[in-house]
């Protein structure tokens, strides 16, 4: 299928572009756009400063006109609409992005007779112009029964040795829960544990053959079992698998990951399956760098090193690999690994799993005894999404669009989740050559377009349209010392690439004793040595005199001695060229205006009439005068001016927002004939009011009638407010509002009294409340007495400082006779 694309956009032929000055003077005139080009004729055509064929085409919108002959001197390259009459059709060069599908197989599960197909198409071919989009249409579905290989890699270090016990015993439970999810399943087993080498293992004898009780000999990594589908192996081999042991707490999984990815023989990964790497450790990581502290100074160079027993020979002689490495060998390989580390570990293999494509991560029980349903969970979150993404260079970006399995609009997305098995995504690649490169074989291409961890890929054959056939040696339209060029020069494309001593568009002009004009005749087209630019950059230097440019439209011209003038670079007022044709012409830059009519782009009335202030607007003394007095007519508008009492506005200033008005003039009469309030009496309101307001219900100022709004607050605190102005006849009328606007009334002796009664109330509440206290804490202590008294229990015959009581008796008539 071959197919000629349209072009994106309404018509790739749009204007004429300027004239191209091909002079090849090297050092003396530059074949460059000259850089005082007005910007004014180089923004509205892209394609007038391309002066050969193959920048004409690098730049969208734009053709080559290759025809012989001056008419076509100077309108090679352009937008092609209506130019299209002035060049014949078979000089014009103006390719197409073309689309040719090699090969677009059907989606299609796994057959005894055909391999699944994921991806469709598998193979395309474009031809592509540059900053020129093409979009091309894909589609991915997972296929049943896809084929599944899956390597577990794990570490065997001592304190991983009861999960070693518990994966030997849930070995054949993983197989069968992954034989469930298809019949084409395959499973492998490997381990590692560091570098034999100080710092990481001790390297004392003793240590190099037992480094811990029950311990073999430590290894950097080991095959134990390529993928097979006699999946009963598996747990044999696990338990026959001795643990080691090293000095510190990282591991060498790195090693073991990138050759069990680049091992692809020795491992047995098939190419068209899903490829499982799963990576079981509780320890942490050596990366490139790291083996510098053991004499490893010989970086990593991403090749597989094992011998026939699966060991891998070179753990000593060469470092680590780095993230990238492991990153970009997984990519060349389409495997999706998984880490299954302990809680203790997560987030540093979150981390991780974000540096390498299509990694994900999964918490391990302490022994491992989750790891069937981790495998299981994670292979579920990895069918279930798809990744689009390629291997293009930097001179080709590809955008993606998807509606993944919503209906509506695509929008931007590479990858899409929820999928099922059978599930049909449609993708949409956005192609697009930035640059074309220096390198004339870097102009044809081929990457792919792939879903991650999927050994699928759309390729496309890229070529990018550079350049054109007639500049190249051989075209019928390239001839070395053409007489088109008077034998000094090279034809091509319909113009002369002249030598290094001629210049001209025919090379007619040369150095002196080299025939034709002086090279020093080219000072004429310049009008002072101040400058190096000829002819205002806008012509051509034909042996010392300026061929001025033509323009696209005919009614511009671009003239003079050294192409300083045109008819159309003139100042524009809403949009048209010196106000348009009534009011003045472009001359030479500048705008020669009509009577009547003055300004840059003669958009100003040379008289005042529009500043003369009407009836009606400002005060009776405005009307007639120029801005009412307080301006001055500029360009047929008033001009306002700054004094002490304010600053002027409106159209004819008759405003002083900042003036005080007459408001006040107006508010005492106001209060006392619309509502009888104020300080003017019944009698003094009739003798000293000339006006008598009408009523509305509410007033608000018509700023088209340059009415003023007046609002006020009398003795009562009410708002009200009138509006005055001044009719055609000059005279003031006012518009009053029929109620004032009251607050509400305010009882502040109700206010007051409540205040006080809530005063006392609060005391006496304070007051019962502490007398309700004191009670409480009386009641207590005289409780606490009564019980203290009740437990006294005292005998007076055993009380230490009692003593009995005596009785004397004494006889008063005794005399002791």
């Amino acid at each position: 299928m071959h197919i000629h694309l349209p072009r994106q956009w309404p018509s790739r032929l749009q204007l004429i572009i300027l004239p191209l000055a091909l002079l090849q003077l090297h050092s003396l005139i530059s074949a460059e756009e000259p850089l005082g080009t007005p910007e004014k004729l180089t923004s509205q055509n892209p394609c007038t400063s391309k002066q050969t064929c193959h920048e004409c085409i690098q730049t969208p919108t734009c053709a080559w006109c290759s025809e012989p002959g001056e008419r076509m001197s100077q309108k090679r390259c352009f937008q092609p609409n209506q130019v299209t009459k002035q060049c014949a059709a078979e000089y014009i060069f103006n390719p197409d992005n073309e689309y040719t599908v090699k090969m677009a197989k059907s989606l299609m599960k796994a057959t005894e007779r055909h391999e699944a197909v994921q991806i469709s198409p598998q193979r395309v071919h474009l031809k592509l112009r540059i900053h020129e989009s093409y979009s091309l249409f894909m589609q991915y579905a997972q296929a049943e029964d896809y084929p599944i290989d899956l390597y577990y890699l794990m570490d065997l270090s001592k304190s991983m040795e009861d999960d070693k016990e518990k994966l030997s015993d849930l070995g054949n439970s993983l197989a069968h829960t992954m034989q469930s999810i298809t019949s084409n399943f395959r499973l492998g087993f490997g381990s590692f544990v560091d570098k034999v080498v100080m710092p990481y293992v001790s390297t004392v004898p003793k240590k190099l053959k037992e480094p811990c009780d029950g311990c073999e000999a430590p290894y950097g990594f080991r095959n134990h079992m390529e993928l097979t589908a006699n999946t009963s192996l598996f747990s044999t081999e696990v338990r026959e698998a001795a643990v080691s042991g090293n000095l510190d707490a990282p591991e060498g999984g790195f090693d073991a990951i990138m050759q069990a990815v680049v091992c692809k023989e020795q491992i047995g990964w098939r190419d068209k399956a899903r490829r499982l790497l799963v990576f079981s450790t509780d320890a942490g990581f050596h990366y490139a760098g790291d083996g510098k502290l053991g004499g490893i100074v010989k970086p990593n160079d991403g090749n597989c090193h094992l011998d026939e027993s699966g060991i891998y020979t070179h753990s000593t002689l060469q470092d680590y690999p780095s993230i990238s490495q492991l990153n970009a060998k997984v990519k060349a390989n389409s495997i999706n690994v998984i880490f299954a580390v302990t809680a203790e570990q997560i987030n540093i293999y979150d981390h991780l799993k974000d540096h390498i494509e299509g990694a994900s991560s999964g918490q391990l029980s302490a022994d491992s005894a989750n790891v069937v349903e981790l495998v299981q969970e994670q292979y579920d979150k990895i069918s279930s999404s798809v990744e689009i993404k390629d291997n293009a260079t930097g001179g080709v970006k590809v955008t993606y669009y998807s509606n993944c399995l919503e209906s509506g609009p695509m929008k931007q997305t590479s990858k899409c989740d929820g999928l099922k098995v059978g599930t049909v995504v449609n993708f949409t690649a956005k192609i697009e050559v930035t640059k074309c490169s220096e390198k004339r074989e870097e102009w044809k291409q081929t990457f792919q377009i792939y879903p991650v961890g999927i050994n699928e890929s759309l390729i496309v054959d890229l070529d990018m349209h550079c350049d054109c056939p007639c500049e190249n040696p051989g075209n019928e339209g390239f001839k070395e010392n053409a007489p088109e060029c008077s034998d000094h020069g090279t034809y091509m494309c319909g113009v002369c690439s002249c030598d290094e001593l001629r210049f001209g568009r025919q090379c007619e002009c040369g150095a002196p004793g080299e025939g034709g004009a002086s090279i020093a005749a080219s000072g004429g087209c310049r009008p002072d040595n101040t400058t190096d630019l000829e002819c205002s950059g806008r012509g051509t230097c034909v042996c010392g005199e300026c061929e001025c440019n033509k323009r696209d439209n005919p009614d511009e011209e671009i003239y003079g001695a050294f192409c300083e003038c045109d008819n159309f670079s003139c100042d524009r007022h809403n949009g048209e060229l010196c106000s348009g044709i009534d009011h003045g012409k472009c001359s030479c830059g500048v705008c020669d205006c009509a009577a009547g009519w003055t300004g840059n782009a003669c958009e100003c009335r040379s008289s005042n009439e529009t500043c003369i202030t009407p009836p009606g607007v400002g005060g009776p003394g405005a009307v007639g005068e120029v801005c009412s007095g307080k301006g001055e007519c500029e360009c047929g508008a008033c001009k306002c001016f700054e004094e002490e009492e304010g600053r002027y506005s409106g159209r004819f200033c008759e405003k002083c927002p900042t003036c005080p008005g007459r408001c006040a003039e107006f508010k005492d009469c106001v209060q006392c004939q619309v509502y009888k309030t104020g300080k003017l009496t019944e009698e003094e309101c009739a003798a000293n009011c000339t006006f008598v307001p009408t009523v509305w219900d509410v007033v608000e100022a018509d700023e088209n009638k340059d009415e003023y709004l007046c609002p006020y607050y009398d003795e009562d605190d009410c708002r009200f407010a009138y509006v005055y102005a001044y009719d055609e006849k000059g005279q003031v009328y006012v518009r009053a509002q029929e109620e004032r606007e009251c607050p509400p009334k305010v009882f502040i002796l109700g206010i007051v009294l409540g205040l006080i009664g809530a005063i006392v109330l609060i005391g006496l509440l304070f007051l019962l409340l502490w007398k309700l206290l004191t009670t409480i804490h009386d009641r207590r202590e005289f409780a606490k007495f009564e019980k203290e008294r009740q437990m006294a229990k005292w005998d007076t015959g055993e009380n230490p400082i009692y003593k009995q009581a005596t009785s004397t008796f004494k006889n008063p008539t005794y005399a002791g006779k």
